[in-house]
């Protein structure tokens, strides 16, 4: 039996009443790239895009060509686009010494006539231990909500895509919450500044503002004062968190705790954090059907074919499926009762970046949320939670999560999933060696 006490804390969190036509599925990263253009030609108030990248290659030139012609059409416009402080500085992994994506913000800012700002986000003085991964983009009364960033691979602009999930959300009063909380919390903070214009502050300059803006994101939270508890409606419920313990993280044990049937979680790194372990053991204990659809390690945005060089990084996808096989090889009764069902997704050279929560026929999570240790304990975080009591969005919620089975396959053995003698020479020398020396554990809380 599910907790009562998990039930009535869910229903106690306020929401936005929402019709079950305001929310609309977007089926492709290509889809979603349209859509936000689409979005952005035909504002007329406000674009608010947050995302922990804007990449300088041809997607991201497009999205920022897309801002400047807005506001040149409609100076009026309110836009302000958010990335993270630390990516935005500095150049893609393992491709050496490069100025970042603020060199191209500040050369484009020279370029056009009207200001379109980039704002820095820092939220750890160190982008190891914390960055920006807010989600959701305001454009006028809608709300985008995906986990993808912007560049050519998660918007499919070129040959290969990265999945995720996309939905277009009609609220003025969360499109209103969101804003209000980018103004009030994140814009307003002496720790964050424009890169689009010449020579921001050092982080090492700005280590106390950081710690301090990192302090009051702790105790930071979307308004939902003019929204409603459960009373029998649709609704949906903004949610932010940073650091341990945060209230999107107990809301995340509290969903999972509350699974009375069927609990399907989506992560594209398999590392679940102890309380989120805990909370699906006790699920399958209890006899709820868990379904996890997760990246193969050839799907993994980390993987380096096993002919490339080995790099350090490459090793994540191979520590991701140690982890996985530990979990399957205990459970895998439950699997050979197809209680639980591993679902590992590839399709071509293409890559896996799925986040969420679906819980019974009543709840659904969207979260940036990778559902791993930095994310609960790190990195700035939020959710979207859709409570539908009446099963009003049953329907769409059905057809998205059999559009995200596409291209899986079930793992009915933990055998099945390989072990460290079975990878490439690099990989396999430098997992011993961190093995022995135990960083391991500490990799599985930062990475």
């Amino acid at each position: 039996m599910q907790s009562p006490f998990r039930r009535s804390t869910l229903a106690a969190l306020r929401g936005f009443a929402l019709s079950e036509q305001a929310i609309t599925l977007i089926p492709s990263a290509a889809d979603y790239r349209r859509c936000l253009l689409e979005q952005i030609a035909s504002a007329t108030r406000r674009i608010y895009i947050i995302a922990l990248y804007l990449q300088q290659d041809e997607a991201g030139q497009e999205i920022l060509d897309a801002l400047y012609a807005a506001k040149q059409a409609r100076p009026h416009l309110d836009i302000r686009v958010l990335v993270d402080w630390f990516r935005a500085q500095r150049g893609l992994i393992g491709a050496g010494r490069q100025p970042g994506n603020s060199a191209w913000y500040q050369a484009q800012h020279l370029e056009y006539e009207q200001e379109v700002p980039v704002y820095g986000v820092p939220v750890q003085t160190r982008e190891l231990f914390g960055v920006l991964h807010l989600k959701g983009s305001v454009i006028d009364d809608n709300v985008l909500y995906t986990g993808a960033s912007i560049n050519n691979v998660y918007l499919h602009k070129q040959d290969k895509y990265r999945l995720d999930r996309y939905h277009l959300i009609h609220s003025a009063a969360l499109a209103d919450s969101f804003v209000d909380l980018v103004q009030r919390e994140i814009i307003a903070s002496p720790a964050v500044h424009r890169l689009d214009l010449p020579q921001p502050p050092t982080s090492r300059s700005l280590r106390g503002e950081i710690r301090a803006f990192r302090g009051q994101l702790k105790r930071a939270a979307y308004d939902t004062s003019t929204g409603i508890t459960d009373n029998g409606e649709l609704r949906i419920t903004p949610l932010l968190g940073v650091g341990p313990r945060n209230a999107l993280n107990r809301t995340i044990c509290d969903l999972i705790a509350s699974s009375e049937s069927q609990l399907t979680i989506c992560t594209p790194y398999f590392n679940l954090p102890v309380a989120v372990t805990r909370e699906v053991n006790r699920a399958l204990k209890r006899g709820v059907k868990v379904d996890i659809i997760i990246g193969d390690k050839t799907a993994n945005d980390f993987f380096i074919p096993p002919q490339e060089p080995f790099k350090v990084i490459s090793a994540l996808p191979y520590l991701y499926e140690i982890s996985l096989r530990r979990f399957t090889r205990k459970h895998q009764a439950a699997i050979a009762r197809q209680r639980l069902n591993v679902h590992l997704w590839k399709d071509g050279d293409n890559t896996f970046h799925l986040k969420g929560i679906w819980i019974d026929e009543r709840y659904t999570l969207l979260t940036g949320n990778n559902l791993n240790p930095r994310a609960f304990n790190l990195d700035l975080e939020n959710a979207l939670l859709i409570d539908d009591p009446q099963g009003q969005w049953r329907q769409p919620r059905a057809e998205e999560v059999a559009h995200l089975m596409q291209h899986t396959r079930r793992v009915g053995h933990f055998e099945e999933l390989q072990t460290l003698a079975d990878y490439p020479e690099g990989v396999h020398k430098f997992l011993r060696r961190v093995s022995r020396v135990r960083i391991e554990r500490l990799l599985y809380r930062i990475l």
